[in-house]
């Protein structure tokens, strides 16, 4: 069904003998009184169910303009729990916050915000296993993930299902948001037929996001869940929305709905939920290291044989922000650097790399002993590790 201005009505028509109460009138006032949205428009979203992909940093903006609204059901789908990191940014939480469940938290936060709609938590990770099952009791998808496995398995289910996936990401200054999966419209894939080769795009954990972004970009994506409800306004359907924070510009591109398309096609050949990790090329639960054979020291033996005066040359393989957050008096070269200052290390000194994790310091062993490095090795759980084993006084970023 479509209202006059030719735009989708939202998901379900308000249902007879459903009103607000005295208490929930006052509540929704400015809601009501916008010719735009009205009783009418309050009743909707009254009855809405919106299953929430993520509480963390587009989730907890998102969650909480949902509940304020008076979206009837919110279902939140995570099971990381709080940690100091997630304070930048993830609204939802407070320091007291740290260690517990974030659906657990976030439910807290949000029933104390509004009491009077209903809030679902799984504390569980989404697979295709689940997907499908938790998808079929709510109206709208809203992807607040940050890996390319679960942004495919959130898409293709929503396309399966026949729900609305309203879509963002955020990367350092920049954010993207569209709503994928609508009737006629692209899907993900539409946009993105395949997957990058792993650890060609950092995560947020590798490449940063300033604060307030996340804001930003899950609060639109909260309005365009709202507009899908009472069917108003003109959705970013088959519109992708480019936000830079940096130059404080947004730019709009126009998406097209590949009739190719193996999911959301003229003849779909993808019907049912696959292995997302293995299409994108993601090994299981091997850590965050993707590249496997290099040889590794633990911090702790290395300590051991630093401490005995063993000849070892400490290859920082991390940027220059990061050494200046924290060091263990290793040689700096990033990673991108290596390549052509690589005549700056010597072969026949043994050398152990780090980054921040264990992930870059692998791709540099893997690439020095293509070079014909042989003592070389990678520090295990990088400086995180190191902060972890041996000396807590380094700082974790």
């Amino acid at each position: 069904m479509a209202t006059k201005t030719g735009i989708p009505a939202g998901p379900a028509m308000t249902k007879p003998g459903v009103t607000l109460s005295k208490e929930e009138v006052m509540r929704y006032s400015r809601h009501l009184i916008m010719p735009e949205v009205g009783m009418e428009g309050q009743l909707k979203i009254k009855q809405a169910k919106v299953l929430c992909i993520g509480t963390g940093g587009l989730g907890a903006p998102l969650g909480l303009y949902l509940a304020a609204a008076g979206v009837g059901r919110i279902g939140l789908v995570d099971f990381d729990v709080v940690d100091t990191t997630n304070l930048q940014r993830q609204v939802l939480f407070g320091t007291s916050d740290v260690g517990r469940p974030k659906t657990e938290a976030a439910a807290e936060r949000l029933r104390n915000l509004n009491p009077d709609i209903r809030i679902d938590t799984f504390e569980t990770q989404l697979t295709s296993a689940n997907a499908l099952e938790l998808f079929k009791d709510y109206d709208i998808i809203v992807d607040g993930t940050d890996n390319f496995p679960t942004r495919y398995l959130v898409n293709d289910a929503c396309v399966i299902t026949g729900k609305p996936n309203v879509y963002g990401s955020i990367f350092r200054f920049e954010g993207q948001i569209t709503v994928f999966g609508y009737p006629g419209g692209p899907c993900y894939r539409c946009l993105y037929p395949e997957p990058p080769p792993p650890g060609l795009v950092p995560s947020c954990a590798e490449g940063g996001v300033l604060g307030v972004l996340p804001g930003i970009v899950g609060t639109i994506q909260a309005a365009e869940t709202l507009k899908l409800i009472i069917g108003k306004g003109e959705p970013l359907i088959g519109r992708l929305l480019l936000f830079d924070a940096l130059a404080m510009k947004f730019r709009e591109l126009k998406l097209r709905k590949n009739p190719e398309c193996p999911v959301c096609g003229e003849h779909p050949t993808l019907t049912k939920l696959i292995d997302y990790a293995e299409f994108c090329g993601v090994r299981g639960e091997e850590g965050p290291t993707t590249v496997t054979n290099v040889p590794e020291i633990t911090p702790k033996e290395l300590k051991t044989r630093l401490d005995r005066g063993d000849d070892i040359y400490i290859l920082d393989v991390r940027e220059p922000h990061e050494y200046q957050i924290c060091n263990i008096n290793g040689h700096l070269i990033p990673l991108g650097e290596l390549s052509k200052r690589v005549h700056e290390l010597d072969s026949s000194r043994e050398i152990v790399a780090h980054c921040k994790s264990g992930k870059r310091s692998a791709e540099a062993v893997e690439f020095l002993r293509g070079a014909g490095f042989r003592k070389i090795s990678s520090l295990k759980g990088g400086i995180l590790g190191w902060s972890d084993e041996v000396d807590p006084t380094v700082p974790k970023y």
